[in-house]
């Protein structure tokens, strides 16, 4: 897999949008919803998830998306939705964009989140409580981009995942040390980071 790198984003040949998805129903419980057989069917956006994608579309100052690709989960695919009505686009679903799964902690409140992290800064293969690997992340997420990079070129990709993932990527991307993911400025709900060309 290529080696993607934020020092020299001018070789790149698209730009991408990374968003996490708006304002979610987990988010409103507290509650870690990370495997697919529950996130693909259940706890969709919330109210508020809702109104902060009606905002960014109204005020929207990015560059305009030729693709919006998203995570199967419903509350990416209820944002990525709402993104591509707003640019006439259709978005395609890519499963590397999923949750990190974090195993026995499934269903759990967020509050157990901190501790997985202080895991995760002394070893990023650690798989405590079978949560995945930030490792096995990184190259789940880093792959979609170097497949992009080999499929088009001069294009404008939206892609909508979740906020650990999204960190753990920006992470590889700057060549930090995995287990610093944390030590990234923590994306909101409905926030876009603009990598790339």
């Amino acid at each position: 897999m290529p080696i993607l790198s934020l020092v020299a984003p001018q070789h790149w040949r698209n730009c991408y949008l990374l968003m996490r998805h708006g304002h979610s129903q987990a988010n409103q419980r507290g509650v870690i919803v990370s495997s697919p057989a529950r996130g693909v069917e259940d706890f969709g956006l919330s109210d508020l998830g809702e109104q902060q994608l009606a905002q960014l579309v109204a005020d929207w100052q990015w560059p305009i998306p030729n693709r919006v690709v998203h995570s199967d989960f419903l509350r990416t695919a209820q944002t990525a939705a709402r993104i591509a009505a707003a640019f006439e686009l259709v978005p395609s679903v890519d499963t590397r964009l999923r949750e990190r799964y974090f195993g026995k902690l499934e269903g759990q409140s967020d509050d157990h989140y901190p501790s997985v992290w202080a895991l995760d800064a002394q070893d990023a293969e650690h798989q405590r409580h079978q949560v995945e690997a930030v490792s096995a992340v990184a190259t789940r997420m880093q792959a979609v981009i170097a497949d992009w990079e080999q499929q088009v070129s001069g294009e404008t990709i939206v892609l909508v995942s979740h906020g650990d993932p999204l960190q753990i990527l920006l992470t590889a991307l700057a060549g930090k040390s995995l287990s610093q993911h944390r030590e990234q400025t923590a994306l909101l709900p409905a926030s876009m980071t603009l990598i790339g060309r």
